[in-house]
């Protein structure tokens, strides 16, 4: 059923109320706000994607409960539990402090119906996958369906101001099954990621027409239900070994938020005729590339060691700025010499064995100091940059233009 948006006459931009449009709803969950933007726009229509059993139904879930509990209208509508089901997991969570309406149904002529006439602030649907329009051909789940399923969505939030969440399945590949299109079509795409055999998860905004992109929320998974963690350079540092080679500590940017992270290498003499080369968590060819310049570059012999990179605590990260921490790591555990604990580094390597700067540096430094970092090795062009903006530090800082002079300071 098509419908007409109320008001299809042109109007003037200085003309436009601003009052209803920039109406943002607090969901209770500081970590899921802060990649929102600051909240739920109404009539929005977000689409969470991430792999099975991730957590995207748990967040809503306790997304839902939240925002019942300030009184606001939650609808939950789940095509893949009954409303026994969706209560048995909300038992488990914890969760049952605000009251909130559930709906089994995968009609979505029914639910357009439901919608049109009650028309609730918030609308969760689980999943979009599920949904079907008698008047789309195909299956529920093919693309007709799901395009159909999220237009007609789509319609209803922009029509009655509505905001509504849709859960997208995610394929091998990464991307949300269906087509496309499905993420050109809404206004917010959030990622869930993490391991399965991991505590912790990542909520990452990759599309948001009312807030930044590639902004982060971290979670940890526990048994009854998912639970932010505000500082999350502490959380991932959990159970870093102490005064070991190869490992090291570097700062990277997630959106706007800077995160401690542990780099590990190993470094081994090899027994097969090609050596072995495995990255964790980090950008394979970007290992290899590093590992030819250190070669090339500082005459560490490479061709004959086994090389293994790994991001602890199970997160991936491919920032240029890791680059430096790498090159530290590689380099500490072939020279079988730990580097300094209270040592941080950030930086790009170029081909030639050139450090170049990166962005974000003041915060950087700022997250080390935080922490309890008393040294920082960074770019020359970042160190001069933070010494223009005379900003009083404790930490402190020391700039390297090559990979010479960090073998320099490393040795310090």
């Amino acid at each position: 059923m098509q419908h007409a948006l109320p008001d299809s006459k042109p109007e003037f931009l200085s003309k436009v109320d601003m009052k209803q449009s920039q109406l943002r709803i607090p969901t209770g969950i500081g970590e899921l706000d802060r990649v929102l933007g600051g909240g739920i726009v109404k009539g929005s229509m977000v689409l969470v994607g991430g792999d099975p059993g991730i957590g995207k139904s748990t967040l809503l879930l306790q997304m839902c409960s939240a925002l019942a509990e300030k009184k606001r209208d939650v609808l939950y509508v789940s095509g893949e539990e009954s409303l026994h089901q969706i209560k048995m997991r909300a038992q488990r969570l914890g969760e049952g402090q605000g009251d909130f309406r559930l709906l089994s149904e995968t009609n979505l002529d029914e639910i357009e119906a439901l919608l049109q006439e009650e028309k609730p602030e918030i609308v969760i649907v689980d999943s979009i996958q599920t949904m079907f329009c008698e008047e789309a051909s195909g299956q529920p789940g093919s693309m007709s369906q799901v395009k159909e399923s999220t237009g007609i969505l789509m319609r209803l939030a922009k029509i009655y101001g509505i905001s509504i969440f849709i859960v997208g399945h995610v394929t091998k590949e990464g991307t949300v099954a269906g087509p496309r299109m499905l993420e050109h079509m809404v206004d917010t795409v959030l990622y869930f990621e993490g391991d399965n055999n991991a505590a912790y998860r990542m909520l990452r905004g990759v599309k948001n027409r009312f807030g930044s992109t590639n902004e982060v929320g971290v979670f940890e998974m526990r048994r009854d239900g998912l639970r932010e963690v505000p500082n999350p350079s502490e959380y991932m540092l959990q159970g870093r070994p102490k005064g070991e080679p190869g490992s090291v500590v570097v700062c990277s940017i997630e959106g706007t938020r800077p995160i401690l992270i542990e780099i590990q290498a190993l470094i081994c003499k090899t027994n097969f005729n090609m050596p072995r080369r495995t990255a964790a968590g980090t950008d394979y060819n970007r290992v290899n590339l590093l590992m030819a310049v250190l070669e090339k570059r500082l005459g560490i012999s490479m061709a004959s060691c086994d090389g293994y990179v790994n991001v602890a605590g199970g997160m991936r990260v491919s920032e240029p700025a890791l680059d430096l921490g790498i090159a530290a790591a590689i380099i500490s555990s072939y020279r079988n010499r730990a580097v300094d604990e209270g040592t941080i580094l950030f930086g790009e390597v170029g081909l030639t064995g050139e450090v170049r700067g990166v962005s974000w540096a003041s915060a950087r430094v700022a997250e080390a100091e935080k922490m309890g970092y008393h040294t920082c090795i960074l770019p020359e062009a970042n160190y001069k940059m933070l010494l223009e903006e005379k900003k009083e530090t404790k930490i402190q800082l020391l700039g390297v233009r090559s990979l010479k002079e960090l073998m320099n300071a490393l040795d310090r």
